[in-house]
């Protein structure tokens, strides 16, 4: 036994030991892609439970250290999420314990949390509801005593074509005056038979399911994160979100909804803009509209920002420019 305690104790610890062949600071150094389960507590109140991957990171601002302590920061993930459930205080607690795991060592620390959020959600017309999943992301960071605290979605949307449309109703046009213009009066039953046929009806505008991807800044003072409050938030503005339980007249109240809201991908950015710049909690935001084009081989795809203080928020990792903020 003692050993063993011997071999344990003369365990070398390079990390910490060895100096580095080449000296400098290092901006962030962690884990990436750690699987760890999740519980989040939503602005309903409703618990969530999850899988998530996670991104741990401290900076190294000794440049004569070989490197960081990456267990600890493992240990500290592993604890705080079986302990209690994620909220703002409890992450900013986990960024405070990598730290002083680190004194001496580095004075900033970042985590992002990745997971799915399912939710039941009603059908337009029916009395169904259905399952839908929305990636998450939360994104703190701890600069000393400085807490910034960031959120992405992805929420899915249908968006019809407004220059389809109108060619579309072009043809339509033609068509009718082709079919009716021998009459010398309109009779309405005739015309009403038409307008429900194929023959009638012989061009629809393309449409295309749509992704915006959404990241924001909240102001640190939230008890809970404003997971429903958001997606609500995106989908109303847009007002075409996609449906997961649909009978026949879902789909046409569907049909009647893309209809109304016909979108370039430019006009979609600009729905979002207003509803998050309207957003009194949002101190800065970063969208991309991305359209799923059914016509071309290729996306339409539109990004808008609040741009604040140059516009920074943590994408990927790492903080860079919003409109970098690209996974």
């Amino acid at each position: 036994m003692k050993l063993i305690d011997n071999v344990l104790r003369e365990m070398p610890d390079i990390a910490n030991e060895a100096q580095p062949s080449i000296g400098g600071k290092l901006e962030w150094v962690g884990m990436d892609d750690i699987e760890l389960p999740i519980r989040i507590e939503d602005d309903l109140g409703n618990l969530i439970q999850s899988t998530a991957r996670v991104t741990a990171c401290v900076n190294l601002i000794d440049p004569e250290v070989r490197g960081i302590h990456m267990s600890r920061l493992y240990l500290h993930l592993d604890q705080n999420f079986q302990d209690r459930p994620l909220t703002p205080a409890s992450l900013r607690q986990m960024l405070r314990s990598f730290l002083d795991s680190h004194e001496g060592l580095s004075d900033r620390a970042l985590v992002r949390i990745d997971f799915d959020y399912i939710i039941r959600r009603k059908a337009l017309k029916s009395e169904n509801v259905g399952w839908r999943r929305y990636p998450v992301s939360m994104i703190g960071i701890l600069e000393g005593h400085e807490f910034s605290l960031e959120m992405g979605l992805e929420v899915l949307y249908s968006s019809t074509c407004p220059c389809s449309a109108a060619l579309a109703r072009q043809l339509i046009q033609d068509q009718f005056t082709k079919d009716f213009e021998s009459d010398g009066s309109i009779d309405f039953e005739k015309v009403h038979q038409w307008l429900g046929s194929e023959e009638g009806i012989i061009a629809t505008p393309h449409s295309q399911r749509s992704a915006a991807e959404i990241r924001v800044r909240l102001a640190p003072t939230f008890q809970m994160f404003p997971i429903i409050e958001l997606i609500d938030e995106v989908e109303n503005s847009l007002q075409t979100p996609v449906q997961a339980t649909v009978k026949r007249e879902d789909e046409q109240a569907f049909a009647l909804l893309n209809g109304r809201n016909l979108m370039f991908c430019e006009d979609s950015g600009r729905k979002i803009q207003t509803a998050l710049n309207a957003d009194e909690r949002i101190l800065d935001f970063w969208a991309r509209c991305t359209h799923y084009e059914s016509l071309h081989p290729h996306n339409a795809v539109s990004v808008v920002t609040k741009g604040v203080d140059g516009g920074y928020v943590a994408g990927a990792g790492a903080p860079v420019r919003l409109e970098h903020s690209i996974k």
